[in-house]
């Protein structure tokens, strides 16, 4: 057994102390530390938050200690019982590293273990200590990893089976709210760290039907014993990384309701609906999931053009489940869709890049976005959840009924997610052609062209129209909402000390051909301030008006003239239509 120690040092410096027992160190035995992590497809270079990493037996006598590369270290001349020595400065306040104050701490393994190369198969145990100190006394653990003489929320012992079940099992640790709940015959926790007000009696009903629906879905047995919903709440935030039996999210204050909130608000929906999409994770990316990914290689990108099955039907399942379980109603989830879609119709990226392409650059583009991205990509979420809703309704309206995309999710789950084969570039295309009996490759040409998908006839034969209106300013996220204006901006923007600050500029809009620029300031609109309330004051101005503007752009003065030409009719409403029937889909 391969033998990890971690304690809190010093968390007002945000580090971690952590010492690797081995017991048999081959020739020239190496060690590495994941360059990424499961679910997130960026190279993150974990171990430049690495100190001091030393070698030595475990009667302290110095072994020398080759650095080979960014993340891996060689013994040079010791075999047999050996230790490594390293801190892990920790303050990634996310869901993806390491943080660690005097408030809390967390960790994923793939950012704090270092794996020993050859010996990933042998199972490892791991003593969580506590850090020194009288304020500390009352701190938990809470991990779905699994306990080897640690009490159940304690210090001590842990063990997981190799490296890859190790670094799967993130901790928290502090203070936290702990709440549980049974869903499908298994014990799920929430577990709540940071100030807040949350109903959790609410939250944890809510989740419950999630969950339950989902494992029904999936044939009624969840993949796992336990589960846990770690969440930091901060002020605001969302963020989610999903793990084999549990997910850590990261949402706003505002986001989770009190017992004083009876009503279901934006932010709340849209946890359930992080939730619902972690949790969905189990199946779909945790168990079945690319071949590629069968084994991960956490050293360099691992490509795969899939990523459009795995995030993008999540995506549309996450919204959808929490409808279905009755967390939310048919027109509260049809605005949700909408908003979706709206992400997706809103930039021209969409006709720049394909699906699998999206897919493949994740590495790159997706992840790596910047104030031209709408104009350049278009996200395999957002638009694969549109093309999972595409199957799903041509399955429905084909076979009237009898199969849906339910039926899909299910053959992968029998045939690649329990035995644990890797799913190849058409093996999902192959399974819609099997479930609807024909040839279905005009159904999949659209991952890799950029036309839009056809989903407004699709809908209108279940009930439901789909059409096009222009967006009411800068905070219309899509669905139904007032009327809109003649014009606009054509840029995103947000209030800054003086006028307004320009965070993206929409290709062919109003603010492209006027000159402007992500980073600029406008200042002043036909010899006028400019004002927060920019939309308001674009409001007076009649359809074709040619507007003097000015801007900054650093320190120098720019001017233009800004001509407003209509809106762009990129925003969706979903809507059931008056005497139809929705039932074949909703």
């Amino acid at each position: 057994m391969i033998h990890y120690q971690i304690q809190p040092i010093d968390p007002l410096a945000h580090r971690f102390a952590v010492t690797l027992r081995l017991s048999q160190a081959k020739d020239k035995q190496q060690f590495t530390l994941p360059a990424w992590l499961p679910g997130s497809y960026m190279i993150r270079d974990f171990a430049r938050h690495l100190i001091g990493v030393r070698a030595q037996r475990p009667t302290g006598e110095p072994l020398s200690l080759t650095q080979l590369d960014k993340q891996t270290w060689q013994l040079d001349d010791a075999t047999g019982e050996v230790e490594l020595h390293y801190q892990v400065y920790a303050w990634d306040l996310s869901v993806r590293g390491a943080h660690l104050d005097q408030t809390h701490g967390f960790f994923n393994g793939s950012s704090t273990f270092l794996a020993v190369v050859g010996q990933e198969h042998k199972p490892a145990k791991v003593t969580l200590l506590a850090p020194e100190g009288e304020q500390y006394k009352a701190w938990r653990v809470a991990t779905a990893m699994r306990e080897a003489g640690a009490e159940r929320y304690g210090f001590g012992d842990y063990e997981a089976d190799n490296y890859d079940e190790l670094i799967d099992h993130p901790v928290e640790m502090g203070t936290f709210t702990l709440a549980t709940f049974e869903a499908g015959g298994v014990p799920h926790d929430l577990v709540l760290t940071g100030r807040h007000l949350a109903d959790t009696d609410r939250i944890c009903s809510d989740l419950k039907k999630i969950c339950e629906y989902q494992i029904e879905l999936f044939g009624g047995q969840a993949p796992y014993s336990r589960y846990l919903f770690m969440t930091q709440v901060i002020g605001s935030g969302f963020g989610g990384l999903e793990h084999r039996a549990s997910t850590a999210l990261v949402c706003g204050r505002g986001d989770l309701p009190s017992i004083n909130e009876p009503g279901m608000s934006e932010g709340y929906r849209t946890f359930l609906s992080l939730c619902s999409h972690e949790y969905f994770h189990n199946w779909n990316v945790k168990r079945i999931k690319p071949e590629t990914f069968v084994p991960y290689d956490l050293s360099e990108e691992s490509y795969t053009r899939q990523l459009w099955a795995y995030e993008g039907i999540t995506s549309y399942y996450d919204d959808l489940l929490v409808y279905r379980s009755g967390c939310v109603d048919k027109e509260t989830y049809l605005q949700m869709a909408a908003e979706g879609m709206t992400r997706v119709t809103r930039g021209v990226g969409r006709f720049k890049q394909s699906l699998r392409d999206s897919s493949f650059n994740a590495w790159t583009k997706f992840y790596k976005q910047d104030e031209n991205a709408q104009n350049a990509i278009v996200s395999y979420y957002t638009k694969g959840a549109m093309f999972a809703l595409m199957l799903d309704l041509t399955l429905r309206i084909e076979t009237d009924g009898e199969r849906s995309l339910d039926d899909l999710m299910k053959m992968l789950w029998e045939q690649h997610g329990k035995p644990g084969i890797g799913t190849g570039e058409h093996t999902h295309q192959a399974m819609m052609a099997e479930l609807l009996g024909r040839d279905v490759s005009d159904l999949f040409a659209y991952l890799d062209n950029t036309d839009d998908l056809p989903l407004e006839a699709l809908l209108a034969k279940v009930g439901v129209e789909m059409r096009m209106r222009a967006a009411n300013g800068n905070n219309d996220k899509g669905g139904k909402g007032k009327p809109a204006p003649k014009a606009n901006l054509g840029a995103r923007y947000r209030a800054d000390n003086f006028g307004v600050r320009i965070e993206a500029v929409s290709e062919g809009g109003n603010a492209h051909r006027a000159g402007l620029a992500a980073g600029d300031r406008l200042v002043a609109l036909n010899e006028l301030e400019v004002a927060s309330n920019l939309d308001s004051q674009l409001e007076r101005y009649a359809e074709g008006s040619k507007l003097p503007i000015h801007w900054f752009r650093r320190d120098e003065l720019m001017s233009g003239t800004l001509e407003l030409c209509p809106a762009p009719m990129d925003t969706v409403v979903l809507s059931p239509i008056d005497g139809e029937d929705n039932s074949l889909w909703l």
